[in-house]
């Protein structure tokens, strides 16, 4: 059943990129592995998926440490949920990327704990594009104020931009999202910075990944730029919220 429905998000992600004129190989697949069990995972994985998402550091680090030993760096976790300052040290050095980062002291925090451990962080800075209350990440107004501000940190590396779009059961309603979210992406990537500036760490070719779309609209998040897409349910089925 997994097998099925992988190979159908793979056609899937094929048809987008050729309605985009794009190649398929921009786009990274995320599985979305919250609440899923180890067994799970390891089916994924043997059927050729190599990144997972998660939304909450314990999980995330659990998963990390019971898998480390048998898949080494092969297996990419992701951050994709909001991320508290007091968790980050449990993630740091276990996450290939946070896509999560909405604020200058989660920002700071994050460069304090990758100097203790000698690394510099890749991140992702999270847009609330349609500014629903429920949701965290910055308003488009606010995205380069804490650019500016990130791209001083030594031990950061802002990679690019994701946001989670509102629910809807048309896609076609989140296209003008994406679209936005996409010349935010091409603004910043274009954007004048010095990079001679020896406070400043930013590096345009670089800055690389925006990572939207999800189960309900991913192939229309392709259609627009995408370059990583955060599928749980389309992979996983629907979830068990009470085993948590």
């Amino acid at each position: 059943m997994m097998e099925k429905r992988i190979t159908e998000i793979r056609q899937h992600i094929v048809a987008a990129c050729e309605r985009a004129g794009r190649n398929p190989s921009e786009v990274t697949l995320i599985a979305v592995s919250k609440t899923k069990p180890i067994s799970m995972i390891e089916e994924a994985y043997d059927l050729g998926i190599r990144d997972f998402g998660e939304n909450k550091v314990q999980e995330l680090a659990k998963k990390h440490d019971q898998l480390i030993e048998k898949y080494g760096d092969n297996i990419k976790w992701h951050q994709i949920g909001h991320l508290q300052r007091n968790k980050v040290k449990q993630v740091i050095d276990k996450a290939v990327l946070i896509h999560s980062v909405d604020s200058l002291r989660l920002g700071l925090m994050i460069d304090k704990e990758a100097a203790k451990k000698g690394i510099v962080c890749d991140i992702l800075i999270e847009i609330n594009i349609a500014k629903e209350e429920s949701k965290y990440g910055v308003y488009e107004e606010d995205l380069i104020p804490l650019f500016m501000e990130l791209i001083k940190l030594p031990h950061i590396r802002v990679r690019g931009l994701m946001t989670i779009a509102p629910y809807v059961t048309d896609p076609e309603k989140n296209r003008k999202y994406f679209s936005k979210l996409r010349q935010l992406f091409i603004d910043i990537k274009t954007k004048n910075v010095d990079n001679g500036h020896k406070d400043i760490y930013f590096n345009p070719d670089k800055f690389d990944i925006l990572s939207m779309g999800m189960t309900g609209d991913y192939q229309v998040a392709i259609e627009e730029g995408a370059t990583m897409v955060r599928i749980g349910t389309g992979i996983f089925g629907e979830r068990n919220y009470s085993e948590q």
